[in-house]
């Protein structure tokens, strides 16, 4: 199968690492993976902080960039959420007929990459080997927006090797959500340290998300309290082998 990558905006600029384990998994599972170079934001910024009519020429270029792929998987329930949840909205907001069209035809084409693997592929074990202890946080927008369901923990508990503990309050926020965190940084570093908390309370090695944003932030707080836990996304995970460790 053809598959496009959505990369998003921030694992472009921040964790390039994690689209390269995107598509080292996809191929390993014999799907063909392209990149468009001319994706951008999905604009949830944007729209999240009030800039609403500056969303619209965003959701245009996605429609515009991505309009022709068989899939769109990303490694972002966040923005796949945004994409399900508000483009629709958008299209309606700006009356834009075309638009609209475009916008119902895309989106059941727009995946999350666990929710590709299992819900729409079909696959639970890609063959990965990771052997470390690890929880798994399920953040925010996977877990009420987009609603990835247990699709990243069915897949982690095929991975080999991997030691997963449960992460205790683990639909608790993690205090991040994205200006969220500049704008209410005493509320967000609180929510945080209880974050923090309860992943070093599991003894774990890696602390597992869906979410770059999320991991970032969690992964800043443990960095400074140098507490030994490193942030992975589940992409990395799953595209670690035996014989070739992580992507």
């Amino acid at each position: 199968m053809r598959m496009s990558l959505f990369l998003t905006c921030f694992n472009d600029t921040l964790f390039p690492a994690t689209g390269r384990a995107v598509v080292a998994l996809l191929e390993r599972l014999g799907h063909q993976v392209e990149f468009p170079l001319d994706q951008t934001c999905c604009g949830q910024m944007h729209y999240n902080t009030g800039y609403q009519p500056e969303a619209l020429p965003l959701v245009r270029h996605f429609v515009r960039v991505f309009g022709d792929s068989e899939i769109v998987v990303s490694p972002s329930a966040s923005c796949v959420g945004m994409v399900h949840d508000f483009y629709p909205k958008i299209a309606a907001e700006s009356g834009d007929e075309a638009l609209q069209r475009a916008v119902a035809d895309l989106i059941p084409r727009v995946f999350e990459l666990t929710t590709l693997l299992v819900n729409k592929l079909g696959v639970e074990d890609v063959g990965a080997y990771f052997p470390h202890r690890a929880t798994y946080h399920p953040t925010c927008h996977s877990l009420r927006m987009y609603r990835v369901g247990d699709a990243p923990m069915r897949l982690l508990r095929n991975v080999r090797g991997l030691d997963l503990v449960d992460l205790p309050n683990a639909e608790e926020c993690c205090g991040f959500g994205g200006t969220f965190a500049v704008k209410n940084a005493d509320t967000s570093i609180a929510m945080l340290s209880d974050k923090i908390r309860c992943a070093l309370d599991t003894d774990a090695e890696y602390c597992v998300a869906v979410d770059n944003s999320c991991l970032m932030h969690i992964g800043g707080g443990l960095h400074r309290q140098r507490a030994g836990v490193e942030p992975i996304h589940l992409a990395e995970v799953l595209a670690a082998t035996e014989e070739g460790g992580r992507a």
